[in-house]
């Protein structure tokens, strides 16, 4: 079981929009940005490890794709999450 399993509550209780919200994409986008920080750090010690190389490509493909989703129509959620968790820039 990896780190983020185990911090998911927390990352949904973080960046949840409302009580009952689990899949919001700010959620999702928080979940990838997680997962691809563990999976960068791992990729450092392990550099030949292609199988875990190929998933961290598809999982910031489908983070791009929630942003691009999310700054199409909800553009103060966009900034807000992009400042909420550091990225771009």
């Amino acid at each position: 079981m990896s780190k983020v399993d185990t911090e998911k509550p927390k990352i949904i209780q973080k960046y949840r929009i409302h009580d009952t919200d689990t899949g919001s994409p700010e959620v999702q986008i928080a979940i990838f940005t997680e997962k691809i920080v563990e999976l960068t750090e791992h990729l450092k010690t392990h550099k030949k490890d292609q199988h875990s190389r190929r998933g961290l490509l598809g999982m910031v493909s489908k983070r791009k794709r929630l942003l691009t989703y999310l700054q199409r129509e909800d553009l103060p959620r966009y900034t807000q999450i992009i400042k909420k968790l550091k990225l771009k820039g």
